[in-house]
């Protein structure tokens, strides 16, 4: 389950009656972290675990539980994780925004890489054009790469972010906005994805860019 922390006693202290500006969240090991506006509202962790773990109660999932960290955040006054893939068309679209924090398998630590990280799950970015032929067939048309940058090594954790649009089952175009990091150690992918229609990713870009800019993977002294 996610850890959610809000800086109210502080946020009211600096800006008076007033409530506080972010929501602030960290993973269960505190190693990742990141704040989207306190306006937004989370997801419902059982709803996620469904999509990202299965049925809870076997034995699989336990183990997969035990590897997996997940939350989501979606800025319509009604939440729901369908937002992940699709929103409305136009500029009244809002942002929804998933982090996901997994331990690394050791043949997925043998093979850690940037490009790992961008060919991960969820919405993966095709490398190969066998690849993109493989998404297309499972409902992932229309890509166009927008933007790729390697971001600064801080710590020995190395990141990419990678802006991308999709079409997602003949829907409209979706933007997507992937941030993903590997810890120092190279046992922890962090991953953290925004999803907005063109128009609505362009009219709240500032908003978009500070969120994404907040997520970090820190390196823990003693995990």
């Amino acid at each position: 389950m996610g850890t959610v922390v809000g800086a109210v006693v502080a946020a009211s202290l600096l800006s008076g009656c007033a409530g506080p500006q972010y929501t602030y969240v960290r993973d269960d090991s505190g190693g990742t972290y990141f704040k989207v506006p306190a306006s937004w509202r989370q997801i419902d962790q059982k709803a996620l675990d469904k999509v990202f773990i299965g049925d809870t109660e076997s034995a699989t999932a336990q183990l997969t539980k035990q590897s997996l960290w997940t939350t989501a955040f979606d800025a319509y006054d009604k939440p729901s994780l369908l937002h992940l893939l699709q929103g409305s068309a136009g500029a009244d679209d809002k942002p929804f925004v998933l982090a996901k924090v997994q331990k690394l398998s050791e043949v997925e630590q043998n093979a850690a890489s940037l490009d790992l990280l961008r060919a991960s799950p969820p919405m993966p970015v095709p490398l190969t054009e066998e690849q993109r032929k493989a998404f297309e067939v499972a409902g992932l048309s229309g890509f166009e790469l927008l933007a790729d940058e390697m971001l600064p090594i801080t710590d020995g954790v190395r990141g990419v972010r990678t802006v991308y649009n999709y079409r997602v089952e003949n829907g409209p175009v979706q933007t997507f906005d992937r941030t993903a990091y590997l810890s120092a150690d190279g046992t922890t992918a962090s991953t953290l994805l925004i999803r907005c229609s063109p128009a609505c990713y362009r009219q709240r870009a500032a908003e978009i860019d500070t969120i994404v800019k907040s997520f970090k993977v820190k390196r823990l002294i003693n995990p």
